[in-house]
């Protein structure tokens, strides 16, 4: 498998999940807009989450991003994922495409 590097950010459409907003987990959209590609989440294909300490030394664990595999509409395989927080930076886009894999 080879993946495609993008890092750009997703705009999201209005279908959130609701059930798994309910859980604590971001509710994954059932489609996206990247610039004038639409990307529609077919199925997902895995799910995973990434973890990053305290900044402040309290020794605690968090959640840092959520990241998704999934399958688009047109068959291509994609990772996205969504950034629970921002740091310092500007960016203020919380879903962002990963990758394309060929």
């Amino acid at each position: 498998m080879i993946a495609r590097f993008i890092s750009a950010p997703l705009v999201p459409d209005r279908s959130f999940n609701v059930s798994e907003m309910a859980t604590g987990e971001p509710g994954l959209p059932a489609k996206f807009r990247w610039g004038q590609r639409e990307i529609v989440v077919a199925e997902v294909l895995e799910r995973g989450k990434e973890f990053g300490d305290c900044k402040h030394g309290s020794g605690e664990r968090y959640v840092r991003k959520h990241v998704y595999r999934i399958r688009t509409g047109d068959g291509t395989v994609a990772r996205i994922y969504f950034q629970r927080t921002f740091g310092r930076s500007r960016v203020t886009s919380r879903w962002w495409l990963h990758s394309f894999e060929a």
